[in-house]
C-alpha cells in the first residue's frame, strides 16, 4: 500500500517545533490539541516509527522526529511557494471546524474530496464544540463548519442525516430504574436525541455520567456508566457494543454552514464533495445556502 505525507500533519508537526509544544501549536493553526495529536499520530502511523515522546510533563522529538521535521519544512516551503506562484496565499485557506465525531469518521475523507474539489485552497480543520464553532463562524477565525441538529437557518444547507446508535460495555444490563445515559455537556444534539428518544417511548432516564469531549464519552460507557447514543458511520468504537433493546432513535441531521465571507461556490462546492461520503439514504439536501457545520452543541 503506498503512503504519502499530507500537508495539514506536516504544517502541525512545524508548529509544534515551532510553538515549543502541542497546545502552543493548535493555538497558532486555529486547531483543538486533540487535532495536532492526531496529526502527530497520523504521520507516525506513515512512517511506521515514534516521531514524538515524553519528556517529563512535555514532549521531545525522537530521533525519526527530528529527521523528520527537516524533510517536513523542505516540503511546505516548497508547497506553499507553489501556491504563490499562481498567485494563492494566505487568504486561501479555510478553516473547517468540526466536532469530534465528524473528525473521527468524516475528516480523513473529507478531507481529500475537499482537497481534489478545491486544489487551489489550503485547509485547516478545528476540532471544537458546536458553540465553540458558531462563534468562529461570527468571528471569522471558522470558515466552513460540519454541525449535527435540526436548524431553521436559512443559511444552512443540509447534506445528509448521520444514523445515531445506542452503545455500552459488554455485558451491560439495562436496570430496572431510570437508564442512565454517557453523555456530552449541554448543550448537545446527541443528548438530546438520547433523552427526547427514551421519553418518547415511556423510559424513564437519568445523566449517569457527562464528559466534555469523545474520548471521556467512550471511557464512561465502557466503565459501564450507562448507555450512549453516538453517530459512528457504522463503526463500533473500541470496548463498546452496539444495542438493540433500546428504542431506534430518529438521525440527526447534518448541515454545512459557511463564514459570510466564504464564496457560495466554494461552500457549494464543500457540501457537494460532502455528500458522497454520507449512507446513500441519508442524502436529502435541505436548506438554500452552502454554510458547513457538525454537531449542534456535541
Amino acid at each position: 500500500m503506498s503512503r504519502t505525507f499530507d500537508i495539514a500533519p506536516l504544517r502541525s508537526f512545524v508548529a509544534i517545533a515551532d510553538r515549543g509544544g502541542f497546545g502552543r501549536a493548535a493555538t497558532t493553526l486555529h486547531l483543538s490539541q486533540a487535532a495536532v495529536s492526531q496529526h502527530v499520530r497520523r504521520l507516525e502511523a506513515t512512517v511506521g516509527r515514534p516521531l514524538v515522546t515524553r519528556a517529563g510533563r512535555g514532549s521531545r522529538f525522537t530521533v525519526d522526529g527530528e529527521q523528520l521535521l527537516g524533510h517536513a519544512r523542505r516540503v511546505l516551503a516548497a508547497h506553499d511557494e507553489a501556491l504563490r506562484c499562481f498567485g494563492v496565499g494566505a487568504d486561501d485557506t479555510l478553516v473547517v471546524g468540526s466536532t469530534e465525531h465528524g473528525a473521527a469518521q468524516l475528516l480523513p475523507r473529507f478531507a481529500s474530496a475537499l482537497g481534489e474539489a478545491l486544489p487551489h485552497h489550503g485547509v485547516q480543520f478545528r476540532i471544537d464544540r458546536g458553540a465553540a464553532l458558531r462563534e468562529g463562524l461570527a468571528a471569522g477565525r471558522v470558515s466552513l463548519a460540519l454541525l449535527l441538529g435540526p436548524t431553521g437557518d436559512p443559511r444552512a444547507t443540509g447534506v445528509g442525516d448521520l444514523e445515531l446508535t445506542w452503545f455500552a460495555a459488554p455485558g451491560w444490563r439495562r436496570p430496572r430504574g431510570p437508564v442512565p445515559v454517557v453523555a456530552f455537556d449541554a448543550p448537545c444534539a446527541l443528548r438530546s436525541r438520547a433523552i427526547e428518544t427514551l421519553d418518547g417511548h415511556g423510559i424513564a432516564s437519568v445523566v449517569g455520567a457527562e464528559a466534555s469531549n469523545l474520548a471521556g464519552v467512550h471511557a464512561a460507557a465502557a466503565a459501564g456508566q450507562g448507555v450512549a447514543l453516538l453517530a459512528t458511520l457504522g463503526d463500533i468504537p473500541a470496548g463498546l457494543v452496539p444495542l438493540d433493546d433500546l428504542p431506534k432513535p430518529r438521525p440527526l441531521p447534518l448541515s454545512v454552514w459557511a463564514a459570510a465571507d466564504v464564496p457560495a461556490r466554494v461552500a457549494r462546492t464543500a457540501c457537494d464533495a460532502l455528500r458522497p461520503l454520507l449512507p446513500a439514504t441519508s442524502a436529502t439536501p435541505v436548506g438554500l445556502a452552502a454554510r458547513l457545520s457538525l454537531a449542534e452543541g456535541a
